[in-house]
């Protein structure tokens, strides 16, 4: 399957982009670890929002059927502790990844449904704390030979959409005069 987009990934981040036909994609968490060989590779620093772009990149490609969690936790946030909680347990009805240890480890931009796809569609390999890049490596390789694409076809999130004409009081950050940034519509507006 390689039902893969041209402009794969869809969300912007701190990461390497290989070959998309991949099934493994590797998050380093807060450590700078130059992984060859998978679909994605970069960082991850928080336990929401950089979680909700993982989540948004991997389920929009159907081939990637494995996430090697790697690396050294950022202290406090515990992205790799909510990733690997996310797909163990969820979310509950307020957003709350179950059983995550962060700070504020809450999903509060993706839908349910991109939530389940995620649990349903990838793996995750938990090799939190190992920074060793040729154990990484050699993971990766295993887990590539091993992956078949996810039978369905890529699970594009809709982002929330507001009106252009947002008013500031509707805006969660003020960036300046008359320019806010819209948290939930990803969007900064002037």
């Amino acid at each position: 399957m390689d039902d893969c987009h041209d402009d794969w990934p869809p969300v912007r981040g701190d990461y390497r982009v290989g070959d998309s036909r991949r099934g493994v994609a590797v998050v380093t968490l807060a450590s700078r670890l130059d992984i060859r060989g998978a679909a994605i590779v970069g960082t991850c620093k928080t336990e929401n929002l950089g979680v909700e772009k993982i989540v948004t990149n991997l389920i929009s490609n159907p081939n990637i059927r494995y996430l090697i969690v790697c690396g050294a936790e950022s202290r406090g946030h515990l992205p790799g502790d909510a990733i690997v909680s996310l797909h163990r347990n969820g979310i509950d009805g307020s957003g709350r990844i179950i059983g995550a240890a962060g700070a504020i480890p809450f999903i509060q931009n993706l839908q349910r449904e991109a939530v389940e796809r995620f649990r349903r569609q990838i793996i995750v390999v938990d090799m939190r704390g190992v920074e060793d890049i040729a154990e990484i490596e050699r993971a990766v390789d295993h887990y590539s030979g091993i992956a078949e694409p996810f039978s369905e076809p890529p699970f594009e999130v809709v982002k929330k959409t507001r009106s252009s004409r947002a008013q500031p009081g509707d805006l969660d950050v003020s960036l300046g005069p008359d320019v806010y940034l819209d948290v939930d519509a990803w969007a900064v507006s002037a």
